[in-house]
């Protein structure tokens, strides 16, 4: 997977579900996509948050893309903004403190500084998954798609791949077969519960799963609300 900062539940659903959980660094950093934000509830509607970037090469992996200079002022001003969004949600002091740990993270290198709040995360929610940097697998890293997946799958010893439900757009089960790897996708269910007596807005960031549903609840929602497609 691209690594993401707080992504959707069905992002730690995968990671539920895995032994081992790659996450791509040498990957192009994509300008639209999710990987530097993500979105929270804001007097009942949806806001974008991001990690503001210095500037670089769009061709540059994620593992080369740097937080900006302003960033240690900014996020002081997320911190705010968050804190003003859920104070009074009620897991908000839990959930607050793990964000000020993972906003507070002293490494201003893109990947590294996502990599380590997934695995905050990831240790909050007790999943035991193996997260592993995709650059220090001992592969061909030229290739692409699903070529890389399969060397990845080969060398880390894997028989089963598992993948979002939009994968069954770009992988062929064939394929995987013919090299002895089951293909899975998953699908994650509408997850809904209380947002401040709003009307619900759904596939918000982890972040606001976790304000509203104690951490036994939240593992409740990883462990049951999806379905796997075998392709």
């Amino acid at each position: 997977m691209q690594p993401y900062i707080f992504p959707y539940i069905g992002y730690f659903q995968l990671m539920y579900m895995a032994d081992v959980f790659v996450v791509y660094d040498n990957i192009e950093y994509t300008k639209k996509g999710w990987i530097n934000r993500n979105r929270i509830l804001v007097n009942g509607k949806d806001e974008y948050i991001s990690l503001p970037l210095k500037k670089g090469s769009d061709f540059l992996q994620v593992k080369d893309r740097f937080l900006s200079d302003s960033w240690k002022s900014e996020r002081n001003k997320l911190l705010n903004k968050i804190s003003a969004c859920y104070r009074k949600a009620p897991c908000f002091s839990a959930t607050f403190s793990l964000i000020e740990n993972v906003l507070m993270f002293e490494d201003d290198n893109l990947f590294n500084f996502i990599f380590n709040s997934l695995k905050v995360v990831k240790e909050y929610l007790g999943l035991p998954a193996q997260l592993v940097v995709s650059s220090t697998i001992n592969i061909d890293h030229t290739l692409k798609s699903e070529s890389k997946v399969l060397a990845i799958c080969k060398e880390l010893g894997a028989t089963q791949y598992i993948n979002p439900i939009g994968g069954v757009e770009l992988y062929n089960k064939e394929v995987f077969e013919n090299e002895g790897l089951e293909l899975q996708f998953l699908q994650a269910k509408n997850v809904v519960y209380y947002q401040f007596k709003n009307e619900f807005v759904p596939w918000l960031s982890i972040l606001d799963v976790m304000m509203f549903n104690s951490k036994e609840k939240v593992q409740h929602f990883l462990y049951n609300n999806y379905t796997i497609n075998h392709g």
